[in-house]
């Protein structure tokens, strides 16, 4: 269709729009270049339109659709690779090192979603900086070096061997105070929301914001699918968190409160990547039948210590024989793990990555590391 004014044919989304062949971009919306150019029906299409709009010339047709195609592909080759990674960032005891108390990690799904998991110790608090905005926290169970029954000063306080953890975080704990100043979710299993629900609301938070995930079930936040799945490990309660005479008779009685079994998790990122996060665990079954055999966890986060979990022999079989991922990160060492971020000779650290057949990629505190769908690490190790 022709006139004065110039040629008129249709957009991407079927509009029809002026065109003006000595000024092929001026007052059209391909000037903004909206146009998906992997589709090749929209390019047969502005094909067609072009020849009909600058007289059918072949070659001045060909320079016009490469320009319009390259301009739109430029915003997309221009885009990070990192921008379907996951993220993953310790914060651990000390920069740059694997330390004794080190559990926390932060995981970042492509579409921002940040989840907290076993804030620990070593999180200075809700006003630690390397927080940043938290959507979700996990809490495998309820030992105090994973809920916080304390924590560090300021990141960096003490040392590696020794870190100064000298700020009391009861009776509510690390986590439910980072919750509250970050108006985050806390997902656990088990008969663990209750506690966290209670917890919430006695601090002016909403107790909705503790939410259930139970074993054989999953659910979906921030784009993330999180399930739990079986660890063998104790999962008492301290009468501390408690408080009052009940917490007293108690603490005096030698019992813990029941909120029933500790929990690993299976994470599902948006780029489909599954994370397994082994929690305090033993050997179990579920990891070869369920953490491999039913979601395929291509990462995995495995806790190595010896003594309260599995060692780092043990640990290795659980990923070497069962889980079988692409890859692996240690945690709950309960040593020095590296100096000058190297691992230690002669550490369980080192007998662990020793014994494992995939790659190992160390926790070092503030080191961020980027994950793709396939469990490989692209960035940061």
């Amino acid at each position: 269709m022709a006139s004065a004014l110039g040629t008129r044919g249709p957009d991407t989304e079927g509009r029809w729009m002026k065109f003006n062949s000595a000024r092929p971009f001026a007052a059209t919306k391909l000037g903004r270049c909206p146009i998906n150019c992997r589709n090749s029906v929209l390019m047969f299409k502005l094909k067609v339109f072009f020849k009909d709009a600058i007289g059918g010339s072949r070659m001045r047709m060909n320079a016009l659709v490469w320009t319009v195609a390259i301009a739109c592909m430029t915003p997309m080759m221009a885009q990070p690779a990192s921008a379907a990674n996951v993220k993953v960032t310790p914060l651990g005891g000390q920069d740059g090192e694997f330390c004794r108390q080190d559990r926390a990690l932060i995981f970042e799904d492509p579409n921002g979603t940040r989840i907290l998991y076993d804030a620990g110790r070593t999180v200075a608090g809700a006003d630690d900086p390397r927080l940043g905005k938290i959507d979700i926290i996990l809490v495998s169970h309820m030992h105090g070096d994973h809920l916080g029954d304390s924590h560090n000063k300021a990141p960096n306080s003490g040392s590696c061997d020794k870190p100064d953890v000298s700020v009391s975080a009861l009776p509510n704990s690390n986590s439910v105070d980072i919750a509250l100043a970050k108006k985050a979710k806390i997902v656990t299993g088990s008969e663990m929301p209750p506690f966290f629900a209670a917890k919430l609301k006695a601090n002016g938070g909403d107790p909705k914001d503790s939410i259930l995930a139970r074993f054989g079930g999953s659910v979906k936040l921030g784009g993330v699918t999180i399930a739990t799945v079986p660890a063998f490990h104790s999962n008492g309660l301290d009468p501390d968190y408690i408080g009052g005479e009940l917490g007293r008779q108690m603490k005096e009685a030698g019992i813990a409160g029941y909120v029933g079994e500790a929990t690993g998790y299976v994470l599902k990122f948006s780029n489909g990547l599954v994370v397994y996060l082994s929690g305090d665990t033993g050997i179990t079954a579920e990891q070869d039948k369920v953490v491999h055999g039913y979601y395929k966890a291509k990462l995995a986060v495995m806790n190595m210590g010896d003594g309260f979990s599995t060692g780092p022999n043990e640990a290795a079989y659980v990923i070497n024989d069962l889980v079988k991922p692409n890859s692996v990160i240690p945690s709950h060492a309960n040593e020095v793990g590296t100096v000058g971020g190297k691992v230690r000779p002669g550490s369980k650290t080192e007998t662990f990555v020793k014994a494992v057949k995939v790659p190992v990629h160390i926790p070092l505190s503030g080191k961020t590391m980027e994950f793709n769908g396939n469990g490989k690490c692209v960035a940061g190790c």
